[in-house]
């Protein structure tokens, strides 16, 4: 595939070359465009090298060819990393001052952008306008994420990781062969309450879910995402797509109302949130104190949580493809496998994503590896890799599973 990758001038350019260097070891033939801005971060010959095609910034160089329009005329895919607050106003306003500007306007090609930029620039009205000016005429907006910034900051505005932007660009090239399903998804962690100030809870960041979320979306299905707690940053791009309508739920009862609502008439049902097996008997209608325990241990009793999973596959429609997620740890793929297994036999479910997670694995991670177990207890697919990827590998191991 022909890929121009246009790198404009943050210091997240130097993540930039880890990507070109992704593209170029998958096989595709990369071209980069960097800003004059961008060179003062990353240089040409590190461009050249790692994509090994000669680089320019200018429309005036190798006029012959009629470079500045033939770039983006050939492109199957266009990324731009990182994609400043600057270069996101001037795409949205339609400039063409450079060479990447001209190849931007000259293409065809899917367009994916991944933004970087400090919080408060992020957060700008003038951003978000540009942003959803973008969005509305087929941009694609991968990130950014929330973490450290340059400067000692931190918060959303983080270009997202090159394995992430790769993963969900290349993702676009496929084709839409989901058009026509009706799904629901659900994300996030569910909180339930021990006062009015604590809450018994969960690692889950919500990555994983809204990823296939997303990636339904992007493969043409009408998307119902019911997200419980999620970290900061992750709802962006799911709460942005036109194809996601966002629901959101707090307490494992009323992510079950939510999403028992929403199956009604979908194709398929994906749990993919972190449910909480247990609640509070009794909710404290005031905070617990140490002072009122006298110093001794306090004692709360647990119950069990409604059992969501088996009563969308109890109550489903006909027709209807039930996918269950299962958090396990488990010390190699074949206890996973049997665990999964297991779950998917009590469950009663079409498919099980059986999920590795650990300290410092599954939860709150851009990457993740589990294993797809059918109706017939077979691994249909074992997939480690980014969230995205991931995935798409359940989304086929779907289709599959419908014929």
């Amino acid at each position: 595939m022909y890929i121009v990758v246009g790198v404009t001038g943050g210091i997240a350019a130097y993540k930039t070359v880890q990507l070109v260097r992704l593209l170029v070891k998958d096989g595709h033939e990369v071209h980069v465009i960097p800003t004059d801005d961008a060179l003062r971060f990353v240089g040409l010959t590190t461009w050249e090298a790692i994509s090994r095609h000669p680089v320019t910034t200018s429309v005036h160089d190798d006029v012959a060819t009629v470079r500045h329009v033939a770039l983006g005329q050939a492109a199957d895919l266009v990324i731009v990393a990182p994609a400043t607050a600057n270069s996101l106003a001037e795409m949205a306003a339609g400039l063409a001052g450079d060479l990447l500007g001209t190849t931007l306007l000259a293409t065809t090609a899917p367009v994916v952008v991944a933004p970087a930029m400090h919080t408060e620039m992020w957060r700008h009205p003038s951003t978000v306008a540009n942003i959803r000016t973008l969005r509305e005429r087929g941009v694609h907006v991968v990130g950014p994420d929330d973490g450290p910034l340059t400067g000692g900051d931190s918060g959303p505005g983080r270009m997202s990781e090159p394995e992430v932007i790769a993963a969900a660009a290349l993702a676009l090239t496929r084709p839409r062969d989901l058009a026509g399903l009706r799904v629901v998804v659900s994300a996030g962690g569910t909180r339930e309450p021990l006062d009015p100030v604590r809450y018994l809870g969960n690692r889950s960041s919500g990555r994983q879910g809204v990823a296939v979320a997303v990636a339904a979306a992007d493969r043409g299905a009408e998307v119902v995402l019911v997200a419980a707690h999620t970290d900061d940053g992750v709802m962006a791009e799911a709460s942005a797509h036109p194809g996601v309508e966002v629901r959101r739920a707090g307490t494992a009862a009323e992510l079950g109302d939510a999403v028992r609502a929403a199956a009604v008439g979908a194709d398929v049902v994906i749990m993919a949130a972190a449910v909480a097996d247990y609640r509070a008997a009794d909710v404290a209608e005031h905070k617990r104190r140490k002072e009122d325990a006298g110093g001794t241990a306090i004692t709360i009793e647990l119950v069990e949580t409604e059992d969501i999973l088996a009563r969308l596959v109890r109550e489903r429609a006909d027709g209807q493809t039930i996918v269950g997620f299962a958090a396990e740890t488990a010390t190699d793929a074949s206890e996973l496998r049997d665990r999964g297994i297991r779950k998917r036999r009590r469950k009663g479910v079409d498919l099980l994503v059986a999920n590795a997670v650990g300290w410092d694995r599954g939860f709150e991670s851009s990457a993740n590896a589990v294993l797809v177990i059918d109706a017939h207890d077979e691994v249909v697919a074992e997939t480690d890799g980014t969230k995205r990827e991931v995935a798409d590998a359940v989304w086929d191991a779907v289709r599959t599973a419908r014929g």
